[in-house]
């Protein structure tokens, strides 16, 4: 039996690549920020769903959506030559928002923290 299907391995070369490439050969001042977090293919290969992260999310990922779509061209034939695949797999960019969420969980179990730290005070007399 294997231990990964062949998209996981693949998935993983692209990820590899893509980090690599945005922050060497890329230029683009939208996509600067930009981290990579997951790569996931299709079964077939013929879809790569792209997830990135950046540090200021409010102001910066509708721009980097933006830089991602343009750049996608490029990208593409660059990995298309790195990685020697048969096919090329669509590139499509989602923001990752689960960092956004896990430090949203992370606050509230801290105030959480607070407030019990501050209900079990001693009373005085």
């Amino acid at each position: 039996m294997k231990p990964f299907k062949r998209a996981d391995r693949v998935s993983g070369q692209v990820q590899r690549a893509l980090s690599e490439l945005l922050h060497k050969r890329i230029r683009d001042p939208r996509l600067k920020e930009a981290t990579i977090s997951e790569v996931q293919m299709s079964p077939d290969l013929k879809l790569a769903k792209i997830y990135y992260t950046l540090p200021d999310r409010e102001k910066a990922q509708a721009d980097a959506l933006a830089g991602f779509k343009s750049a996608s061209g490029f990208m593409k034939r660059t990995l298309a030559r790195e990685l020697g695949l048969r096919y090329m797999p669509d590139l499509k960019f989602y923001y990752d928002d689960s960092f956004d969420y896990g430090a949203k969980i992370d606050s509230l179990i801290r105030s959480l923290h607070k407030k019990d730290e501050t209900d079990n005070q001693p009373s005085e007399k």
